[in-house]
């Protein structure tokens, strides 16, 4: 019995911290998520770090590389704070110290579009922050 309470004491603080890490990393995301939803252009840049690069697709372009503040700027002119209708959640996190890569599922129904993301995250200066995000759209 003692050997199991060593064990339990020993661990804990481990999967505490994992677990605060993941929660940390789950609100950096959401950030981009509901700021992207609610098209809130300073809530998704809160997410990323100043100089990450977002390769995202456009039709007729292989590849489209926007930084953070460009993208955010894509919603600027959409009424700040209303449902736009894209409906984003968390698939997975896999986190490493101070690193992590995450993928979100971002449904747009009213146009028949769903589109996958990819990120890399890495904590900076105790923050969590998005350092490059890859996304695609998926066949109907």
């Amino acid at each position: 019995m003692k050997k199991l309470v060593y064990l339990v004491l020993f661990f804990l603080p481990t999967i505490t911290f994992a677990q605060t890490e993941v929660a940390q990393i789950q609100e950096t995301l959401l950030k981009y998520l509901n700021g992207s939803s609610y098209s809130e252009p300073e809530i998704i840049q809160e997410a990323f770090y100043p100089e990450a690069d977002l390769f995202l697709s456009k039709k007729d372009q292989e590849i489209w590389v926007l930084s953070p503040k460009e993208y955010a700027a894509l919603f600027e002119n959409r009424e700040k704070g209303k449902f736009n209708g894209r409906e984003g959640r968390i698939l997975m996190i896999d986190m490493a110290n101070n690193i992590a890569m995450a993928k979100a599922e971002i449904k747009i129904p009213s146009r028949n579009m769903v589109y996958m993301d990819i990120f890399l995250l890495k904590k900076l200066s105790g923050q969590w922050k998005i350092i490059s995000k890859a996304a695609t759209q998926m066949p109907n």
